[in-house]
C-alpha cells in the first residue's frame, strides 16, 4: 500500500469518527464499527475478512478490559457505600490541604501505576476522584487529569510496569537505571502534566452534563461512621500488592516451581482484582453490617453504567485492528523507517506512529523497540535506558479514539468526544512530546 495513501486513508477515518459522534450525534459504537469496515473495504481487505478482524479486536480488548472494569467498579461501589472512599478522600484533604489534593492525586497515581495497567489503576481510583472534587467542591477534571497523567507516565516509562519492561529487554538495558532515569524524567513529566494542565484544562472545559457514575459512588450524606483508613487503604492495595509479587515472582523463587506458578496466578490482573473485591464484600460490607442482599443489589446497580463503557472499548479496539490488518498501520510505519533521523527521534516517532495506527501503548512499545533494536545494536553513543524511556513517551502520545482509555476517560468523567480530545488527548501529548524533550537533553549527559 503507498504510504500517501495510508495516511490520507487513516486521517480521512479519524476525521470521519471525530464528525459523526461529535456533529452529527450518532451513537459512538455504529461509528466506529462502520468507519471500521468501511476503511478496511477501502485499503483493499478482502470482504470476508472485515468482520472478523472488527471482532477479534474488540474481543481481545474486551477481554482483559471488561473483566477489569467490573471488577474495579463493584470494588469501587463497595469503597462508596461503606464510607471507605469518603475516609481516604477527607484524610488526603487533611493531609494535603483543600488546594493541593490534585498534587495528593498526582503522587497516589505514581505509587499505584507501578504495578498494574493503566486501566486496573483507573478504576481503582476513580471513586476516591470523584469523592475528592465533591468534598473539596473542586471542578471534577482538576482532579482526575493528574491522576491519570500519572497513571499513564508509570506506565509508559518506569518499570517493572510490563509495557516498560517489554522495551527493557528489546533493548538490553539495564532495569534499575531504567527505573533511576525514569523517575528523574517521568516525575516533572507528570507535574506537567497533572496538576499544572489539569488546572488550565478545569477552567476552559466545564462539565455541565450530570455524570450518573459519579453520582453512584458520592454519598449526599456523611456516615456518621466511617471504616478506618488503613483497612481502606489495605482494601484498595491488596491487588496492587498481589501484582507486584507477580512481577517479582521470577525474582525471589525458582521460575516454573510451584511457589512461583502461585505467585504469578495471584498476580494474574482478573485474580488479584476478584480477590479484592471478595475481600471488600467482608471488610467493607458484612463487618460494616449490610447483608449479602444489600451487597448484591450494589454489585448489580454498579454495573448499569458501564455497559456502554465496555461496548466503546470495545469499538476502539475492534477499530485499531483493523487498521492493522488491512495494512494501513504498516505502509505508515514504513514510510518512517524510509526517513533518516538520530536514533532517539526515530524510536520516538514509530511509537508514535503505531500508537496512532493501534491505540494500545503496550503494543506500541513492543512493535517499535522490535524495529528499533536491531539497529541499536549496531549504534553507539546511544543509552539504551533513554531509548526505553524515549520509546514509553512516544507510546502515549495522542490518546488516539482506537485507545480503551480514550473512551473509559470520556465516559467514566461524563466528556463529549471533542472535550475528551481536548483534555485526554492533549494531556497524553503532552507526556509524548516532554518525554522525548527530556530524553534528548539527557541523552547530552547519559551514555
Amino acid at each position: 500500500m503507498n504510504s500517501a495513501f495510508a495516511i490520507s486513508l487513516a486521517t480521512a477515518a479519524i476525521v470521519a469518527v471525530i464528525v459523526l459522534i461529535a456533529w452529527l450525534r450518532l451513537n459512538p459504537f455504529i461509528v466506529l464499527f462502520v468507519t471500521s469496515v468501511v476503511l478496511a473495504l477501502i485499503a483493499g481487505m478482502p470482504a470476508d475478512h472485515v468482520v472478523a478482524s472488527f471482532e477479534n479486536g474488540a474481543g481481545h480488548v474486551l477481554g482483559h478490559v471488561g473483566t477489569v472494569i467490573a471488577l474495579g467498579t463493584m470494588l469501587g461501589k463497595m469503597l462508596a457505600e461503606s464510607g471507605g472512599a469518603d475516609r481516604i478522600a477527607l484524610t488526603i484533604s487533611n493531609l494535603a490541604g483543600r488546594e493541593r489534593v490534585d498534587w495528593a492525586m498526582m503522587v497516589i497515581g505514581l505509587l499505584i501505576g507501578l504495578p498494574v495497567f493503566f486501566e486496573v489503576g483507573f478504576v481503582l481510583l476513580i471513586p476516591l476522584v470523584f469523592v475528592l472534587a465533591n468534598r473539596a467542591n473542586m471542578p471534577l477534571l482538576r482532579v482526575a487529569l493528574p491522576m491519570g497523567a500519572a497513571l499513564s507516565v508509570t506506565h509508559a516509562l518506569i518499570p517493572p510496569h510490563p509495557a516498560a519492561l517489554l522495551a527493557v529487554g528489546a533493548y538490553h538495558a539495564n532495569i534499575g537505571y531504567t527505573i533511576l532515569l525514569g523517575i528523574i524524567i517521568g516525575t516533572p513529566i507528570a507535574v506537567i502534566a497533572g496538576p499544572i494542565f489539569g488546572r488550565f484544562a478545569a477552567i476552559r472545559v466545564p462539565l455541565t452534563k450530570e455524570n450518573p457514575l459519579a453520582r453512584q459512588f458520592i454519598r449526599s450524606e456523611q456516615l456518621r461512621t466511617m471504616p478506618g483508613f488503613f483497612l481502606t487503604v489495605f482494601t484498595i492495595l491488596a491487588p496492587v500488592i498481589l501484582m507486584l509479587l507477580g512481577s517479582l515472582a521470577d525474582e525471589v523463587t525458582t521460575p516454573h516451581g510451584q511457589i512461583n506458578v502461585t505467585l504469578h496466578f495471584l498476580g494474574n490482573t482478573d485474580i488479584a482484582l476478584m480477590l479484592a473485591t471478595l475481600i471488600s464484600f467482608y471488610v467493607l460490607g458484612v463487618a460494616r453490617g449490610f447483608s449479602m442482599e444489600t451487597i448484591l443489589r450494589f454489585t448489580n446497580e454498579c454495573l448499569a453504567p458501564t455497559a456502554l463503557i465496555m461496548l466503546l472499548i470495545g469499538a476502539g479496539g475492534g477499530f485499531g485492528r483493523v487498521l492493522v490488518d488491512s495494512g494501513v498501520s504498516k505502509a505508515i510505519t514504513d514510510a518512517a523507517l524510509g526517513v533518516h533521523m538520530p536514533l532517539l527521534v526515530l524510536a520516538w516517532v514509530l511509537a508514535v506512529i503505531v500508537r496512532i495506527a493501534c491505540g494500545s501503548a503496550t503494543v506500541s512499545m513492543a512493535t517499535a523497540s522490535g524495529i528499533v533494536a536491531p539497529i541499536l545494536e549496531h549504534s553507539s553513543g546511544v543509552s539504551p535506558e533513554l531509548m526505553v524511556l524515549v520509546t514509553g513517551a512516544g507510546s502515549v502520545a495522542f490518546g488516539p479514539m482506537n485507545d480503551a482509555a480514550f473512551w473509559q476517560i470520556k465516559e467514566y468523567l461524563g466528556l463529549t468526544v471533542p472535550q475528551t480530545m481536548k483534555t485526554w488527548s492533549v494531556l497524553e501529548t503532552l507526556i509524548a512530546i516532554f518525554g522525548l524533550i527530556f530524553c534528548l537533553i539527557a541523552s547530552i549527559f547519559v551514555h
